[in-house]
């Protein structure tokens, strides 16, 4: 198959996917930031009498506290994020959880979550995919420097990452917008793991470039670009459709707990497998082929004059 020959054909799809998710993001509210990025009340609820996950859920939503996340920590005890609650409010919960789920008591333990903390953790999310996309960028640079240009790799690596990380957020968007759906601090994990196996998928295929690169320097680079996403894309789709299968069993199973993490990951390991072979290496050849400069204005009029 030539997958040089279609690189615009790629490059068009990507843009169609990633569209409505920028649209989405200019429009109000964008992301719906959950209470670990806006600030909210956390508990830690202890039942004397046994009380199942998803009894504890629905009960929340029934007494109207509908975006509060559950956690378990076993032993009858969970940990639950809400909206905000003053002290008379979480006596009333406590004493409607009491009344409806643990005749026998119930023990609560609060806390509040800062919306400054809640600003630092966005912080500190955005400083370490900084971190990452600069160390990959670094690493390849220095891993291939034994080709020509070995920055454009670099930069080509980075450009993959941030298109699976804009197909993410971008989803997250649409959803947060149509279904409600909020991101919290698994959220940030989940990208931050995206991004490790975007590069992963990426590396697969330009190493093998490389090798291509210098043993067969008689052909041109877009042959051996060609040629090296035929020798790998047997093994990428495989490894990806062997890690799709674990992440549906527990995105079905697994408890809705997990599901905002491993929905992330469903997409990200989908856009990373993709952008491996249609943006990363793609976007070598465009580069070497001079595409991205004939885009340029002032670049054709030079040209036809």
């Amino acid at each position: 198959m030539d997958f040089v020959g279609k690189r615009n054909w790629f490059f068009l799809f990507s843009f169609i996917v990633i569209l409505p998710g920028v649209v989405f993001l200019i429009i109000n509210p964008g992301l719906r930031m959950g209470i670990d990025f806006t600030g909210g009340s956390t508990l830690t609820i202890r039942f004397s009498n046994p009380v199942t996950q998803e009894a504890l859920r629905a009960e929340l939503t029934r007494v109207g506290e509908v975006d509060a996340t559950v956690q378990s920590f076993g032993d009858n005890t969970y940990f639950v994020r809400t909206r905000q609650l003053s002290d008379q409010a979480k006596d009333a919960l406590a004493n409607t959880l009491e009344a409806s789920l643990s005749p026998d008591g119930v023990d609560v333990s609060s806390d509040f979550v800062s919306p400054v903390v809640a600003r630092d953790t966005i912080l500190n999310g955005i400083y370490a995919v900084i971190a990452a996309a600069v160390g990959i960028f670094l690493y390849l640079w220095w891993a291939f420097r034994s080709v020509p240009r070995p920055f454009r790799y670099g930069v080509a690596a980075i450009i993959a990452l941030l298109h699976d990380l804009i197909i993410v957020v971008g989803i997250f968007a649409v959803l947060g917008n149509l279904l409600g759906l909020e991101v919290n601090t698994m959220f940030l994990i989940s990208v931050l793991t995206v991004i490790g196996y975007s590069v992963n998928d990426t590396i697969v295929v330009f190493d093998r470039l490389r090798e291509n690169v210098v043993n067969y320097g008689n052909r041109s680079f877009a042959q051996n670009v060609n040629v090296s996403i035929s020798e790998t894309i047997g093994r990428s789709l495989n490894t990806s459709l062997t890690l799709l299968i674990v992440l549906t069993a527990l995105f079905l199973f697994g408890g809705p707990t997990l599901r905002t993490f491993l929905m992330v990951l469903l997409i990200g390991v989908i856009a990373g497998t993709y952008s491996s072979i249609a943006v990363a290496s793609q976007v070598l050849v465009a580069w070497e082929n001079g595409d991205f400069g004939r885009l340029l204005p002032f670049r054709r009029s030079a040209a036809a004059a």
